[in-house]
């Protein structure tokens, strides 16, 4: 199943084995995973409960 990730990132949700919630220089990010290779990562945060919601509405929209 294919989620729309930004205007121009779609990702293989099948494919993605895991999602991390990560403090990085420019604020809090959202990392997409197939194995040990990161894919694709979100936009910025200001707060991990932002990123956390964001993924939820993300991931509601999977069926």
């Amino acid at each position: 199943m294919f989620v729309k990730l930004n205007e121009r990132v779609y990702l293989n949700m099948a494919k993605i084995t895991r999602t991390k919630i990560d403090h990085v220089e420019d604020g809090i990010r959202v990392r997409f995973y197939e194995g040990q290779d990161q894919v694709a990562k979100s936009k910025r945060f200001k707060t991990i409960e932002d990123a956390e919601s964001w993924l939820e509405d993300l991931l509601s929209n999977i069926k």
